[in-house]
């Protein structure tokens, strides 16, 4: 898949949305205001004192609402929301009052540090808030509360006095039954957590918008766009690029899904030539399909050779069990071993007494080596492949924790996700066997199923990637009215997943507040950016490693030379000359 005009080097490729603004690097995004609120005009010395002192405070801060917001979402209860919320509260308005000050020094001839993290400071928020007291502390108790309601969520479907079902139950339910109207009633079931919320998200959309344009953007989807070192404009462009690209490849692989699937439930039920219903695919979004892959497999060659689940379950593999085994490959990497605070502190299996958000995350608490995974790990080869995706964050995180603070992330939230996925993509039959989870590796003529098992979970994910930010923009933008919320989510999903609901919806109904990332004020566009680099990422390494062979049947990957070569490039995190030096090796 050529996804860019010349051939260029895998990290040249992740880094392609920061290098094309490399050239104005002495100036901000046009779409800051440019004027001065601190009065007079700075001087380059200034400059460097203020970014020193800004870069402190923020430390300071964004490690307490770590903490805050760690306890947050494994302990939910109003109490840890309000302390996260108050966390929060501070790091926005210390960040909006800096990024305000910092204006005084647009337009200098700065070093190149400096003007590099003066305009990181400018967008570094995901969550703009108003610099009115009242609506900024509104703002962030949404915040808190919206996540904490979708992490709270369950459905008791005999009432609160009944067994009620988490989304874990939920969702392992999704993943096995073919019973078409159980799976329609766990889908409502779980869909019905999120109208509650649908007013408190429309008063979020309001505030996040206001405190997005007092910074000098349009609107809050615009300040996220600017984050990828281009116009707003042109990288909503490039990912509609991207997407027509890779439909060809989605709609292959629906058009044969569909065939199947009508094969199996029926024409009433699956129309052959209309869209397939969302809760037919085996996730509660319709976001990955892998867990259909017994209903899809070609007959003859659709044998994996092995069940990676009941493998895992027939060994009676633990949750810690499944993240050594991550913690394995990249040690054998030549990665350290995970912390021992890691251990200590992680959330790997749901709470039984309490509240808590089961939703997969990797996170840095003190920016240095407080890495944790919070995760409610169940025994399966979806969360195996997980663990190795979400500790993809935890060793890139420790990668660049040497940096000075505003350096302390990706090279861009994409890039975050691609390397995450480029470990998953290792979980391959010859790794499993160098692991002793399976004895031998299958034969040739079980690739086809291998391969198609893949693309159920990537090639399937690009719409759904692509989507929820195209939904969030409209809705920042205004596009989209709180009145036509739902209808424009129905409408995104079908022009792009070609998917329908199991039942008629209305706007009394709050279905793109069932996906975690939309409460969580998470942006997406990420997932899609990833979905596409991993692969290039992939590649590259294996490259590296020596392996010339099929990329699917790479073992050699495990070899130091290659975790030398992603600590060496990911060390940089945000900092800007990493584009320099990939472009200086742009061949």
């Amino acid at each position: 898949m050529n996804l860019f005009r010349h051939h260029i080097n895998v990290w040249t490729v992740a880094l392609f949305f920061l290098i094309v603004g490399l050239a104005l690097m002495s100036s901000c995004s046009q779409n800051l205001n440019s004027n001065s609120t601190s009065g007079g005009k700075g001087t380059a010395a200034e400059a460097q004192t203020f970014v020193t002192e800004a870069e402190k405070r923020l430390f300071d801060l964004n490690v307490k609402f770590s903490r805050a917001d760690w306890v947050k979402s494994t302990f939910i209860t109003d109490d840890t929301e309000a302390l996260s919320a108050e966390a929060n509260k501070e790091v926005i308005a210390a960040t909006t009052e800096l990024a305000d000050q910092s204006r005084r020094f647009d337009g200098l001839d700065l070093p190149y540090d400096t003007a590099r993290k003066l305009k990181l400071l400018k967008l570094s928020l995901t969550l703009p808030a108003p610099k009115d007291p009242a609506e900024r502390d509104e703002l962030t108790k949404l915040a808190a509360s919206l996540e904490g309601d979708y992490g709270k969520g369950k459905y008791c479907p005999d009432g609160d006095k009944g067994k009620c079902l988490s989304l874990g139950d939920m969702e392992e339910i999704m993943g096995s039954s073919r019973d078409p109207e159980e799976l329609k009633r766990i889908w409502l079931g779980w869909h019905q957590v999120s109208p509650p919320y649908r007013k408190d998200y429309v008063r979020f959309v309001e505030l996040s918008n206001k405190g997005a344009q007092e910074m000098g953007f349009k609107d809050t989807g615009a300040m996220w766009r600017a984050k990828y070192d281009m116009e707003p404009d042109a990288f909503a462009a490039e990912m509609e690029r991207l997407w027509q690209q890779v439909k060809p490849l989605y709609d292959s692989l629906y058009t044969y899904t569909r065939r199947k699937l009508t094969a199996k439930y029926g024409k009433d039920v699956v129309p052959p030539d209309g869209p397939i219903p969302a809760h037919l695919l085996g996730n509660m979004w319709a976001q990955q399909w892998g867990n259909i892959y017994p209903l899809l497999k070609p007959e003859g060659t659709g044998d994996r050779g092995y069940d990676l689940t009941q493998i895992l379950k027939s060994r009676n593999t633990d949750a810690k069990q499944m993240v050594q085994f991550g913690e394995s490959f990249f040690t054998s990497l030549g990665f350290d071993s995970l912390p021992q605070t890691f251990w200590q502190r992680s959330m790997l299996v749901k709470p039984t007494d309490h509240e808590a958000v089961c939703h997969a995350s990797a996170w840095d608490i003190d920016y240095e080596k407080d890495v944790r995974l919070k995760m409610c790990i169940q025994i399966n080869e979806e969360d195996f492949t997980t663990v190795h995706h979400e500790l993809g964050h935890n060793y890139y995180q420790m990668a660049y924790a040497g940096q000075p603070f505003l350096y302390r992330d990706s090279a861009n939230d994409g890039f975050h996700e691609a390397i995450g996925d480029t470990m998953a993509l290792s979980v391959t039959p010859p790794y499993l066997k160098q692991i002793g989870l399976i004895d031998k590796v299958p034969d040739q003529s079980a690739d086809i199923g291998f391969l198609l098992q893949r693309a159920l979970d990537k090639v399937a994910f690009l719409p759904f990637g692509y989507l929820v930010d195209q939904w969030r923009w409209k809705v920042f933008s205004g596009e989209v009215s709180p009145n036509d919320y739902n209808k424009a989510w129905w409408d995104l999903r079908l022009k792009y997943q070609g998917i329908a609901p199991p039942a008629p919806r209305s706007e009394q109904d709050f279905d793109a507040g069932a996906k975690y990332h939309v409460p969580a004020n998470t942006p997406y566009a990420r997932y899609f950016l990833a979905a596409i680099l991993q692969f290039q990422f992939h590649r590259a390494l294996c490259h590296e490693a020596g392996f010339n062979g099929p990329l699917y049947h790479v073992l050699n990957l495990r070899k130091q030379e290659s975790g030398r070569e992603v600590e060496t490039n990911v060390g940089n995190g945000f900092e800007q000359t990493v584009a320099r030096s990939a472009k200086s090796d742009d061949r």
